[in-house]
């Protein structure tokens, strides 16, 4: 007998639930976007940039004639946040589903890592994360379901070089997500991670720009820099981080919570 194809699956599960995606607009945000709305749910895209936003609503209705809609906020501001969020619940009700995204990498060695870029780093990558899931998490309680999954990284899971307040973030993160799964792990509200390596988005393409004007390497060999930490020698595809986001928000993977898996090809084992 032939299985079901999993996609099938999820659009059955999924549908009519609120999701609610940050950093929306590019890279790993867009793709979890594209997947969650594929599979039947309402998506509020959240981000700071209103025309991409509205070119991105524009092109999941076209294509998968889903309701969505736009917010716009920056995710380190609590009071920005909490209104949004708030028009996010009134026009597609509870939000069920929350994909912590947005995020951003600055390098600096150590030594000349200032506290702004320290400060800059948390707040946009940790703090964010903590205002977006205080503001689901009472819905959620009262509805009786909810996921939330985080987008950390593998700097969540190890260390690297010159990224020393981008990596104590994305720790932080993933700590953060043990520490809900187990607070709310008598509810039906599961907490999660993904941690990507180094993917095909915006992000890598600036810290690719960074080497170049750094190391006087050309395009190519500063891409070839960040292959080689993923032992299939490839970057990460955002489509393949959406998988697994879609997998974790699933009612069939209520048992799944409090981990942090890693996306990166065998490079943290």
């Amino acid at each position: 007998m032939t299985s079901q194809p999993a996609m099938d699956v999820a659009a059955a599960t999924l549908a009519g639930r609120h999701a609610l995606v940050t950093g929306a607009g590019r890279g790993i945000g867009w793709a979890v976007a594209r997947a969650l709305a594929r599979c039947g749910a309402r998506v509020t895209l959240l981000g700071r940039d209103d025309g991409l936003l509205s070119e991105r609503q524009s092109a999941l209705r076209d294509q998968y004639e889903t309701e969505t809609e736009t917010a716009v906020a920056d995710v380190t501001d609590a009071a920005q946040i909490g209104d949004a969020f708030r028009a996010a619940a009134d026009w597609g009700g509870a939000i069920d589903i929350l994909i912590n995204n947005a995020g951003g990498a600055e390098s600096a060695p150590f030594e000349a890592t200032s506290q702004d870029l320290w400060a800059d780093m948390l707040a946009l990558n940790l703090t964010s994360v903590f205002l977006c899931s205080r503001a689901v998490i009472g819905g959620m309680r009262t509805a009786g379901f909810g996921r939330i999954v985080s987008i950390a990284s593998t700097a969540g899971l190890k260390g690297y070089a010159y990224v020393s307040a981008y990596c104590a973030a994305k720790h932080g993160v993933v700590g953060l997500t043990r520490c809900l799964a187990a607070e709310f792990a008598a509810e039906p509200i599961t907490v999660n991670a993904v941690c990507p390596g180094f993917a095909d988005t915006d992000m890598t393409a600036r810290a690719i720009d960074t080497i170049v004007r750094q190391t006087g390497r050309d395009r190519d060999q500063a891409l070839n820099d960040l292959e080689r930490f993923n032992p299939q020698r490839r970057l990460i595809r955002p489509e393949e981080v959406a998988e697994a986001v879609l997998w974790l928000c699933a009612p069939s993977s209520g048992a799944v919570t409090g981990q942090a898996i890693a996306i990166a090809g065998g490079e943290v084992t």
